[in-house]
């Protein structure tokens, strides 16, 4: 019988401690699922041990009270460097509505200039995961469930997901990479010519989005 390495058990055991009492957006799903089915869909490109454990813990710099020091101390350097690779600055003490633009531009353009496969595995397994969440819920719910988003709107994620997908171009030989851009088209694109997609956006958005299509 094999069993998980030390490593990932305390990655795994870290992430479930920081993530205990939280929900996915909008259901009673423990978060905890999110970080293990990123882990997931990570293995399927390397079995890299670090890596496994950073995709575990992928959110909970950014998400918990966790600090660096703490996770430096639990899992080690190489690790918690991997996790602060892929941790968003959520500028706390400002509204999330009101960053979201600047914090997901940020986001791409990091993407943009990172050049280590491991790091791209791991934004890859988080996009991938949140997509296989956001088409359910699309199909459950419709239109509303851009709702429960800080910016609800559709166009603005679908650019988002895109410029991500399009920034992960290097990993475009695994079935990961074309899963996640199968799922942006049918979740985003299919219906690209309704009015909240063609029309919702700024000047600046708009151009964006015209260079996608």
């Amino acid at each position: 019988m094999e069993y998980l390495s030390s490593l990932l058990c305390q990655a795994t055991r870290l992430a479930a401690e920081a993530h205990d009492g939280a929900f996915r957006k909008g259901s009673r799903m423990p978060y905890l699922l999110h970080a293990m089915e990123t882990a997931e869909i990570v293995a399927t490109m390397t079995m890299d041990e670090d890596v496994l454990a950073a995709a575990v813990l992928h959110d909970v710099l950014e998400d918990t009270s966790v600090t660096e020091e703490a996770m430096r101390n639990t899992v080690g350097g190489h690790v918690t460097e991997l996790v602060m690779a892929v941790s968003e600055d959520k500028r706390a003490g400002q509204p999330p509505e009101e960053t979201w633009r600047v914090r997901k531009q940020e986001s791409v353009e990091r993407l943009l200039r990172e050049r280590r496969l491991e790091v791209k595995m791991l934004v890859l397994g988080d996009k991938l995961s949140n997509m296989r969440a956001l088409q359910r819920d699309y199909d459950a719910l419709g239109e509303q469930v851009w709702e429960r988003f800080h910016n609800p709107n559709k166009a603005e994620q679908g650019w988002y997901y895109q410029a991500m997908t399009d920034a992960l171009q290097d990993l475009n030989s695994y079935p990961a990479w074309h899963e996640l851009a199968n799922l942006v088209w049918e979740v985003f694109w299919q219906d690209r010519d309704s009015d909240q997609l063609r029309f919702d956006l700024d000047p600046r958005g708009r151009r964006e989005l015209d260079m996608l299509w």
